[in-house]
């Protein structure tokens, strides 16, 4: 008797290359030793390096489970949060001023992720041709986003090795470079993975470029507050553009300066040139939307709704992040103090101080890196950036004598 030998259909598939950041975890978890560090996950931590759930959006939560007419029915793929509350803090210090100059569509969408991959979807159907020019380097997972849309891209340069700075002369070549029309992705404030923020004339410069060559800007926006403690200072470079009445997308989080990690609430701004455009556009996204996840989560939409939408709570929030943004600030600053105090080599650790937000790019190498883990404990992904929001002030100078024994001792 013969028997049939199944044949699979899924034999053609690939293996896909493992996620840095989960690796970095489950390596972290798995040691025992008690001054380890994870400072590859780009998540707030306290103190104590624990999760930090904010009191605003403790008050909210409360307040949202104890009114029964807030049922768990799912919402339309329209947007929930109101658009009015997001172009508060986004593209313009006015709502009112902002409405006479510019028509903008805001659909809520699954965190930072899901508003870069509705764009994505966007761009292919209807820009087509069109690429997408990505800083180098850049968030691990644009590219990834980008390739799954079949959106072609290309790199412009950013961060400078031997400055461990800004390359603005590259990065400004590289988009005048580029095929008129393209869009540029940029990071609205504190750069990941470099942390490594344009000065605001260097943003003036970025501006005029993109205008001349009829580019289209398009910002991920995840990390407002995070970079300076201030809503409005962050928004600066969107608020640039927008005020010269440019055409652009916003691909924005409210993960991390709402501590809202796993209720995935974005949204994406689409910011049109005349009320027929923003019809058609919002029409499209709507689409595109109902397709991919047909309704967006609500829990956290009324959370962020209710905070922006309160000044009270509003102004508790700023302050907040005012406290969380200058902890990373603070372990900085001992971090660079430690290692001015205990390296006589005349190494130059300023760019600590220089990078703005959660990162800073280190410039170790990978066998620079693997020391840091396998001697001293210190988890960080292979590119060499660490998270600052991952440091206690308690571990600063255990981390400052991985560093020096890795930069000076390791090739």
């Amino acid at each position: 008797m013969t028997v049939a030998v199944e044949v699979s259909r899924f034999n053609d598939i690939t293996m896909a290359p493992p996620d840095p950041i989960l690796g970095v975890s489950e390596a972290f978890k798995a040691d025992d030793h008690e001054m380890k560090l994870n400072l590859g996950v780009g998540a707030y931590r306290t103190e104590d390096l624990q999760p930090y759930v904010l009191n605003v959006v403790k008050k909210v939560s409360c307040f949202i489970y104890s009114c029964s007419c807030l049922l768990h029915e799912s919402v339309l793929c329209v947007y929930y949060i109101c658009f009015e509350y997001v172009l508060k803090f986004d593209i313009t210090f006015s709502y009112k001023i902002c409405r006479q100059k510019i028509l903008c569509w805001n659909g809520e969408s699954i965190s930072g992720t899901g508003s870069l991959r509705l764009a994505a979807a966007l761009i292919e159907r209807y820009f087509t041709g069109s690429k997408v020019l990505i800083s180098s380097p850049t968030w691990g997972n644009h590219k990834n986003i980008f390739n799954d849309a079949r959106v072609p891209w290309s790199e412009y340069r950013y961060y400078d090795p031997k400055t461990v700075g800004l390359d603005f002369d590259g990065m400004i070549a590289d988009i005048k470079a580029a095929p008129e029309g393209s869009f540029v992705l940029l990071h609205g404030c504190a750069h990941n993975p470099t942390g490594i923020d344009p000065t605001p004339a260097q943003w003036e410069r970025i501006a005029d470029v993109i205008q001349e060559k009829s580019h289209i800007p398009f910002f991920d926006f995840a990390y407002q507050g995070f970079a300076s403690g201030c809503l409005d200072k962050d928004a600066l470079s969107m608020r640039l553009f927008a005020a010269r009445g440019m055409e652009l997308l916003i691909a924005q989080s409210y993960g991390k300066n709402m501590g809202l990690y796993a209720e995935r609430i974005g949204a994406l701004n689409v910011v049109c040139s005349s009320s027929e455009d923003a019809k058609r556009v919002k029409s499209q996204l709507k689409r595109i939307a109902r397709a991919t996840y047909s309704s967006p989560p609500v829990h956290g939409a009324r959370i962020v709704a209710n905070v922006v939408g309160n000044p009270d709570l509003f102004n508790e929030w700023k302050e907040e992040m005012e406290l969380m943004a200058g902890r990373i600030t603070s372990v900085r600053k001992k971090l660079y103090d430690s290692l001015i105090a205990k390296d006589n080599s005349g190494k130059d650790w300023s760019f600590i101080l220089k990078h703005i937000g959660m990162f800073s790019f280190t410039g170790l190498t990978e066998a620079q890196i693997e020391n840091m883990t396998s001697k001293w404990h210190v988890y960080m992904t292979k590119d060499g950036r660490i998270s600052l929001a991952g440091l206690s002030s308690a571990k600063c100078e255990y981390l400052a004598d991985a560093f020096i024994d890795s930069f000076h001792n390791v090739s």
